[in-house]
C-alpha cells in the first residue's frame, strides 16, 4: 500500500493535527474535524477488511475498506478518474468548453466569511451562460458547474469552472451548434452579477463593513472580472475527460508536496502570472489551515448540473434528441447504453496496473472468503464462506484488536486434533 505523506503531516509522531484542534477549538468546523479524521482512519485494518485466499498457493490477501471522504487524497483520485469516465460517456458527443469565470482577489474573504454564497455563485454562473444562449441562439445548453475554493498556493480562490456544450436544444427539440462567446461582453456581466449577489445576499451591516472592497472590486476592473473559455482540440471523449478531471481535482495532490521535516512542508506550484513553477515552504499548522479550508459544508455539492444536464430536464431532453438524431443521421448521443461503476479491480486494471486478483506467487486468482466490519465501535466478521476463513478472520480481530491472546492459547489447547490435510490447510491462514 502506497503510503500517503499527508497523513505523516497530520498523524505523526509530532501530532500536528491534535495540537491543531487543541489550540482552536470550536473555531474549526464540525465537518472539517469529521472529514479530516476519516481521513485518518483511511485504509486502517482495525476499521474492517475484505479477505482474499489464492485458488492455488492459499496466499492470503487483505483489502481494508477505503474511507470516501471528502478530504482524502487517494479517494478523491480514484473517485475523479471514474467520475470523469462516466461523465465522458453519458453527456453529448459535441464539442464543449471549459468556461472559467473568476473573482476579484479583494472578494475572496467574503465568500470565506459566509459560505452560504457559494451555491448562489454557482446559480448565477450557469444562469449568465444560459441567458446568453437563449437570446443569441435561442436553444438551452448542456452546463456542468464545478466550484473549486482553492488556488495553486492552496489559497482560499473561490471560481467557477463550467462544461458548456457550444450549442443546444431548441423549443422544437432539434440540436442546434453554436460557438462563439464573447469575453468582453461576459467579464462585464459576470462582475455585475457577483456584486449584485453579494449585496443581496448580506444584511445591511456587513455590507456596510464591506462596501470599500466592494467599490475597490468595482473601479480596479474596468473590463471586468476574468473569464476564459479556450476552444477544445481533438477528439470529443478526451476533451470531455479532461475538462471532467479538471473540475473534479483535489485541492492539492500528494506529488506537489516536495518535502517535510517535522515542522514544515514544501510544495510547487505554477504561477499563473508567469507561468512558471515555483516552490513554497510554510509551517505545518499554516498548511493545514490552508487545506481545511478547502473542505466542503455537509452535503454541500460542489458539482451541480444546469440546462440540458439539469435532474429535471436531461430525460426529456434526450428522449427528443433521440427522435431528432435518427431523422438526421447525426449521433451525437448514445441510446440504449447502460452505465456502471467500475469496481475496484476494474478501476487498478485500466489505470494499466497488474491485475489484483492474480496471484503473484503461482499465477491463479483469489477467491473472495468473507469480509469483517466495523460495527458499534468493534470488528465483527460479517461473510466467511468457509469454517478455515472465520477461524483466520477471528485471529485477525484479536491481532487488531490487541487482545484475546490468552484466549486463543486456550482455544487452542482445546482444539481437537486435525487430519494432516486441515493442518496444512490452516497453516496458509497466518496472521501477519
Amino acid at each position: 500500500m502506497v503510503k500517503n505523506i499527508l497523513k505523516d503531516i497530520f498523524f505523526d509522531a509530532n501530532q500536528h493535527w491534535e495540537a491543531f484542534k487543541k489550540k482552536y477549538g470550536e473555531r474549526i468546523r464540525p465537518v472539517a474535524i469529521k472529514e479530516v479524521e476519516k481521513f485518518r482512519d483511511c485504509g486502517d485494518m482495525k476499521n474492517g477488511f475484505k479477505l482474499f485466499v489464492c485458488e492455488g498457493c492459499h496466499d492470503v490477501k487483505r483489502v481494508p475498506f477505503r474511507c470516501k471522504g471528502r478530504f482524502c487524497t487517494t479517494c478523491s483520485v480514484g473517485e475523479s478518474e471514474e467520475w470523469s469516465r462516466l461523465l465522458a460517456e453519458d453527456v453529448l458527443q459535441v464539442n464543449h468548453r471549459h468556461v472559467i469565470l473568476t473573482i476579484d482577489e479583494g472578494l475572496r474573504d467574503i465568500f470565506l466569511w459566509h459560505r452560504e454564497l457559494l451555491k448562489p455563485l454557482m446559480d448565477e454562473a450557469a444562469k449568465l451562460m444560459t441567458d446568453y444562449f437563449q437570446k443569441k441562439a435561442k436553444v438551452t445548453p448542456g452546463i456542468i458547474v464545478g466550484l473549486h475554493t482553492f488556488g495553486s498556493k492552496v489559497n482560499f480562490n473561490p471560481h467557477i469552472h463550467m462544461m458548456v456544450t457550444m450549442g443546444g436544444i431548441t423549443k422544437k427539440g432539434e440540436w442546434k451548434g453554436y460557438d462563439f462567446i464573447p469575453f468582453q461582453m461576459l467579464r462585464k456581466q459576470w462582475q455585475t452579477v457577483v456584486l449584485k449577489l453579494i449585496r443581496k445576499h448580506l444584511t445591511k451591516q456587513e455590507k456596510k463593513r464591506i462596501q470599500p472592497r466592494l467599490q475597490k472590486a468595482f473601479s480596479a476592473n474596468g473590463e471586468g472580472f476574468y473569464v476564459y473559455a479556450p476552444k477544445q482540440r481533438g477528439k470529443i471523449k478526451e476533451q470531455l475527460r479532461y475538462i471532467a478531471r479538471y473540475i473534479r481535482r483535489p485541492a492539492i495532490g500528494t506529488n506537489r508536496i516536495e518535502a517535510y521535516d517535522g515542522q514544515t512542508v514544501t510544495f510547487k506550484y505554477v504561477d499563473k502570472t508567469d507561468g512558471k513553477e515555483k516552490h513554497e515552504t510554510v509551517t505545518v499548522e499554516e498548511f493545514i489551515i490552508r487545506l481545511i479550508r478547502h473542505i466542503p459544508d455537509e452535503q454541500f455539492k460542489t458539482i451541480r448540473h444546469y440546462g440540458m444536464y439539469s435532474r429535471r430536464s436531461k430525460k426529456l431532453s434526450k428522449k427528443l434528441l433521440a427522435t431528432w438524431q435518427q431523422g438526421t443521421k447525426r449521433w451525437i448521443l448514445k441510446v440504449k447504453k447502460t452505465l456502471r461503476r467500475q469496481t475496484w479491480r476494474e478501476r487498478i486494471i485500466s489505470s494499466g496496473q497488474k491485475d489484483p486478483m492474480i496471484c503473484p506467487h503461482c499465477d491463479n486468482y483469489y477467491d473472495y472468503m468473507g469480509e469483517v466490519c466495523l460495527e458499534e465501535g468493534k470488528l465483527e466478521i460479517k461473510i466467511a464462506f468457509t469454517k478455515e476463513a472465520r477461524s483466520y478472520m477471528e485471529r485477525v480481530i484479536c491481532h487488531l484488536e490487541g487482545t484475546g491472546q490468552e484466549k486463543q492459547k486456550e482455544e487452542k489447547r482445546n482444539r481437537p486434533s486435525a487430519s494432516k490435510e486441515d493442518v496444512c490447510q490452516l497453516s496458509l491462514f497466518n496472521v501477519s
